[in-house]
């Protein structure tokens, strides 16, 4: 406990004299110490992929921080992931209410926003807390591909790329540099397997890792096979060898 954060980290609505919240601020810190996910917007899609730690006799099934809202939108979550899925329920429910009242998929920046209002209103009130977790958001719509991330404060962001989680900082800096306007749907999940392997435990092997794609031609998000995450990241060991280190 810092001595200048002693009394106004107890309530959520209590501005510390120097302007800062700190319950959202513990929560972004969740975030920060939560496994790293990416996103990765394309031309022909959009991609996600994050890092899972499963145990050692957990039964392999669904993945924990990847979720489907619909059938043209996904989320993956770094952070407290069961504040992850209520967020993901009410985005299912924006999703499918917008079907049945206008007959057609929603946005992508509206489910961005709804989200991000709904964190905002647990920065306000006493007797909640901020949800501790940031979500990426991405689909694809009538403005093609879109990326956006969430965060515990209530603000949402448009990116081309973007990761959260822990080892996030540097991996960011890794995509600003390999990241280019025409990269491909193949290089972009290269690229998300090799920013895991940046920053994970786990140098081998991909049982540690989970993937989805949303094609702009089908817009059905799908979930990568065990064998095609295999194929990405030989993939990416295969880059990493030929490829000189990336410019400081």
């Amino acid at each position: 406990m810092f001595p200048a954060a002693a009394g106004y980290d107890r309530a959520i609505t209590v501005f510390s004299p120097d302007g800062r919240l700190y319950q959202v601020e513990y929560a972004i810190e969740t975030v920060r110490r939560g496994t790293l996910a990416v996103g990765v917007k394309t031309r022909q899609g959009v991609i996600l992929a994050v890092e899972e730690r499963p145990r050692k006799l957990q039964t392999p099934g669904e993945t924990q921080k990847i979720f489907q809202v619909d059938d043209h939108l996904g989320v993956a979550a770094a952070g407290y992931i069961p504040d992850a899925r209520v967020q993901v329920d009410q985005a299912r429910i924006v999703a499918q209410s917008n079907r049945l009242v206008y007959d057609e998929p929603v946005d992508v920046e509206t489910v961005a926003k709804k989200l991000s209002d709904m964190s905002q209103q647990y920065t306000q009130y006493a007797g909640v807390r901020p949800f501790g977790v940031s979500l990426i958001i991405a689909g694809v719509d009538s403005n093609g591909a879109e990326l956006f991330l969430t965060d515990p404060s209530g603000t949402y962001v448009g990116y081309y790329a973007i990761a959260i989680g822990a080892g996030s900082d540097q991996v960011g800096e890794y995509l600003e540099q390999r990241y280019k306007d025409d990269i491909s749907v193949d290089d972009a999940l290269t690229l998300a397997v090799e920013s895991i392997y940046l920053v994970s435990e786990d140098k081998v092997g991909t049982r540690h890792i989970k993937m989805a794609m949303i094609p702009i031609d089908t817009k059905q998000m799908r979930r990568l096979s065990d064998d095609e995450v295999d194929k990405y990241a030989e993939r990416a060991k295969s880059r990493a060898s030929k490829q000189p280190p990336a410019q400081a």
